[in-house]
C-alpha cells in the first residue's frame, strides 16, 4: 500500500504540471487578447480594403468596413456602405438583412437624411415589427416632420418593448400634446420627468397640457417656476401673465410680462406678444405713460402689430387729457361721481336734484329735477363710456325712457361718436347729443392739454 507521503507527492507533481501547461499556452506579455483585437482590426481593414479595391460591392468587404465605421460612430462613412448593403442583403445569406436595414436607418438619421432613414427602418420593421429601436426611430422621425398622429403608434409600440425609455416617453408626450390630446399626454410627460427630472422642455409641455385641461393653478406654478429659464422663460412668463390677467390680478400679470422681457434673444413673435400684453395690462391698471412707452417700442420693433397704432393714438390723447382718462378708465364708483358733477354743473345757476341713478352695462342714466329762474323740468342724462359709435337703437331706447318719465329733455354724452342714423333720429326730438369733443369741453376739472 502507498503511504500518505507518496500520494501527496503525486498530487503535487500533477498540479505543477497543469500550471506549467497553462503558462506555456498563454500569449507572452499577459495582454494577448487586447493585442489580438488590435491586430484583428488592422487585419480586417486591410482585408476589406483589398476586397473592395477589386469589387466595390463586395458583400464581405462592405460588411466589415461598415461594422468598423458603425462602431466608431463615423456616420458619414457608414451611411454609403449600409446604403449598398441594404440592396445586397436580400440576395446574400451571409448578410444580416435586419442589421443592414437598421444600421442604414440609424446612419441616415445621424446624417439628417430623414426620408432615407424611414426607408431603412420600415424595411427593418417588416423583419422585426416589435423591435424597440426601429419603432422609436420611426416615431421620432415622424415627430421631427410634424406628423404627430403617425408618430403615436410607433412610439406606443416602442414603449411596450421598453416602458422605461425616457426618450420614448418624452416624444410620446410631445406628440399627444401636439395633437391636442392633453390629458393623454400628461401621463407620458410625467413619466419622462420622473426618469429625467431636469428635462425642462417636458415640464413646460406638461404645464401647457395642465392649462389646456383646466388645471390652471397647477400650470401657473410650473410656468412661474420656469420664468427665469433662459430658453423657456419668455414663453413661460407669457403664459403666467395671461393666467394672472384672466384672474384679474393685473399687477402680477404686469410683473410676469416684465420678467419675460428681461431675457435676451427672445424670439420675435414671443417678444411682440409680451410687449403687447404688457401694454394692455398697464392700461388696465391705468399706468398710461408706461403703456404708451411700451406700445411705441413695439411699434418700432414690429410696425403695425395688431391694433398698436390705434392704441397709441387713443391713449396718447388720454395721457394728455386726464379728464377724459378719468371718464373712460376710472372704477365705476368714480365714474358715477364724475357724472354727478357734470349734471350738477351742466346748467349754471340752476338748482339740481338728482332723483335716480341707474347703471347698465353700456351706459349710466341719471334722472334730475332742474329748477332755473326761467323754467323747471325733469332732465335725463345718459352717459356712454365707450369710444365707439352710438347707434340709432340706443337712442330710440333713450327716447322711450324720456317719454315714460315725462321728462322735458334728454342729454346724451359719449366719449366716442354718434352715427349718422342716430343724429337723424334726434332731429325734432328733445334729445341733445354731446360727442367726445363736446364732452371734453364740459368735463369738470383741469382742461385738456393743447
Amino acid at each position: 500500500m502507498n503511504s500518505p507521503f507518496t500520494i501527496l507527492t503525486v498530487v503535487l507533481i500533477v498540479a505543477f504540471a497543469l500550471v506549467l501547461i497553462s503558462l506555456l499556452n498563454r500569449t507572452p506579455g499577459g495582454k494577448g487578447k487586447k493585442r489580438e483585437k488590435r491586430k484583428d482590426r488592422g487585419t480586417i481593414i486591410r482585408e476589406a480594403s483589398r476586397r473592395l479595391a477589386s469589387n466595390p460591392r463586395d458583400p464581405e468587404g462592405l460588411s466589415a468596413m461598415g461594422n468598423i465605421h458603425y462602431q466608431d460612430q463615423d456616420w458619414e462613412k457608414a451611411y454609403p456602405i449600409y446604403e449598398i448593403l441594404v440592396d445586397l442583403a436580400p440576395g446574400h445569406p451571409k448578410l444580416d438583412e435586419f442589421e443592414s436595414s437598421l444600421r442604414f436607418g440609424v446612419a441616415a438619421v445621424k446624417t439628417n437624411r430623414l426620408q432615407e432613414a424611414i426607408k431603412g427602418f420600415l424595411l427593418a420593421r417588416k423583419l422585426k415589427p416589435n423591435h424597440f429601436e426601429v419603432n422609436y426611430n420611426l416615431g421620432y422621425i415622424c415627430y421631427l416632420q410634424k406628423e404627430y398622429e403617425k408618430a403615436v403608434p410607433f412610439l406606443r409600440q416602442a414603449l411596450i418593448t421598453d416602458p422605461d425609455n425616457v426618450l420614448a416617453q418624452r416624444y410620446m408626450g410631445f406628440s399627444l400634446h401636439r395633437t391636442h390630446r392633453y390629458r393623454d399626454a400628461l401621463a407620458y410627460l410625467k413619466k419622462a420627468i420622473d426618469l429625467q427630472p431636469d428635462d425642462k422642455e417636458s415640464l413646460f409641455a406638461m404645464a401647457e397640457c395642465l392649462f389646456e385641461s383646466g388645471a390652471v393653478d397647477r400650470s401657473l406654478k410650473i410656468f412661474s417656476h420656469l420664468r427665469p429659464d433662459p430658453v423657456l422663460g419668455p414663453q413661460s412668463a407669457l403664459y403666467s401673465g395671461a393666467i394672472h390677467a384672466q384672474m384679474n390680478q393685473h399687477d402680477k400679470a404686469a410683473l410676469d410680462f416684465e420678467i419675460g422681457l428681461k431675457h435676451e434673444n427672445i424670439p420675435k413673435e414671443i417678444a411682440n406678444e409680451l410687449m403687447y400684453k404688457m401694454a394692455v395690462t398697464l392700461i388696465k391698471i391705468q399706468d398710461i405713460s408706461r403703456a404708451l412707452a411700451t406700445l411705441k417700442d413695439l411699434q418700432k420693433l414690429t410696425p403695425g402689430y395688431k391694433d398698436v397704432p390705434t392704441l397709441i393714438l387713443r391713449y396718447q390723447e388720454l395721457n394728455q387729457n386726464k379728464n377724459l382718462q378719468t371718464y373712460l378708465m376710472s372704477v365705476q364708483s368714480d365714474f358715477v361721481t364724475l357724472c354727478r358733477k357734470i349734471v350738477v354743473q351742466f346748467y349754471p345757476g340752476a338748482k339740481v336734484k338728482i332723483t335716480d341713478i341707474s347703471v347698465f352695462a353700456d351706459y349710466t342714466d341719471i334722472v334730475s329735477e332742474i329748477d332755473t329762474p326761467k323754467w323747471s323740468d325733469i332732465v335725463i342724462f345718459r352717459f356712454f363710456r365707450s369710444q365707439g359709435s352710438v347707434g340709432e337703437l340706443l337712442l330710440r331706447d333713450f327716447h322711450a325712457r324720456i317719454k315714460d318719465l315725462k321728462a322735458g329733455k334728454g342729454i346724451c354724452m359719449t366719449a366716442g361718436q354718434f352715427s349718422d342714423e342716430s343724429r337723424r333720429f334726434t332731429e325734432g326730438r328733445p334729445i341733445d347729443l354731446y360727442d367726445k369733443d363736446h364732452l371734453n369741453r364740459i368735463l369738470p376739472g383741469p382742461r385738456p392739454l393743447p
